[in-house]
């Protein structure tokens, strides 16, 4: 059986969409699994071992220039590569218009959203064969729950499993021994946690023998995380990483704390110990979830303090 999994973003919904391959892995174990990502994402996939072939498109740049010939050009080389071969089941988990327009280009029935579970209802009318999920649950719960009834399977006795490893990272800036990952950045200003809590957790941190890594994706990102480590001591700003690096770097941690950002989905599907602050969103449907030690802190307009963090982090530690 050929199955192809539509889900493009963003990073935080592509790792939720993991467990869906490797249930499919566990259930049909003949199966060979692609999957439509978008370009920037389009390593997560790819560190799975039940992924044959990854799609990647460029939807989020196409908008952009959408009358310019390289962006036609890139859509047609989509378009063959999707129609190229064909597909027993084609499913969208991401239950936008645009992804059901991406699975509308592959040979192969269609599967998804009912309107009534869809994101956007109007994606539902693209395919052949519709499911109703509820909306309350766990994004992760989603996913699965439309993948399995797609396939005809039970996720009874299916443990929740992301299915992917990463090596270490290896690079000389990277300090020896255990250390913690500290997520500051995320997509929106008003998710962002307090520079003075992440002082005070970092410090605390430090006490018991861990160095700090700071990570920074933009110019000002990058900049906290200089100011913060300064502040810190026993801590390093990290250089630009591409996404495989990244990954490298949280699969070596003793502890990941972020905010509500992709990376920390990212650390906990690693299998790492990950605590996530969570301070103008909810974590009940999108929140890290694992097996492994997690846990979510805060909602939308009540972040966590400090002191809560520090808890949280050092019990994470030591389970």
């Amino acid at each position: 059986m050929r199955i192809l999994l539509v889900k493009t973003s963003s990073l935080g919904d592509v790792i939720h969409n993991l467990p869906v391959a490797s249930d499919i892995r566990r259930r049909l174990p003949d199966a060979e699994i692609d999957w439509v990502v978008e370009e920037n994402f389009a390593e997560i996939p790819r560190l799975h071992p039940a992924v044959r072939r990854v799609l990647p498109v460029a939807v989020r740049r196409w908008r952009k220039s959408v009358f310019a010939a390289a962006t036609w050009h890139e859509i047609g080389t989509y378009r063959r590569l999707a129609s190229a071969d064909s597909y027993d089941m084609i499913i969208d988990t991401q239950g936008l218009v645009k992804s059901a327009l991406l699975a509308s280009q592959a040979q192969g029935p269609k599967f998804g959203y009912a309107a009534d579970s869809a994101r956007e209802p109007l994606a539902a009318r693209f395919y052949e064969r519709r499911f109703t999920v509820p909306q309350a649950l766990h994004a992760v719960e989603r996913n699965r729950r439309l993948a399995a009834a797609a396939l005809g399977y039970t996720l009874e006795d299916l443990r929740l499993d992301y299915g992917i490893s990463a090596p270490p990272l290896q690079a000389d800036w990277l300090p020896a021994g255990e250390y913690a990952v500290l997520l500051t950045a995320t997509s929106r200003t008003d998710k962002e946690w307090p520079e003075e809590y992440w002082r005070g957790l970092g410090t605390a941190l430090i006490a018991t023998g861990l160095r700090c890594v700071l990570p920074g994706g933009s110019a000002t990102e990058r900049a906290r995380a200089g100011r913060l480590s300064q502040s810190l001591g026993r801590a390093v700003a990290a250089p630009p990483m591409n996404l495989a690096d990244l990954a490298g770097l949280l699969a070596g941690a003793s502890v990941v704390i972020g905010v509500d950002t992709g990376l920390v989905h990212l650390a906990a599907a690693l299998g790492r110990p990950t605590l996530a602050l969570y301070c103008a969103s909810d974590p009940a449907l999108t929140g890290v979830l694992a097996d492994t030690p997690h846990a979510n802190l805060g909602a939308n307009g009540s972040p966590p303090t400090a002191a809560e963090a520090v808890d949280a982090a050092l019990r994470l530690r030591s389970e």
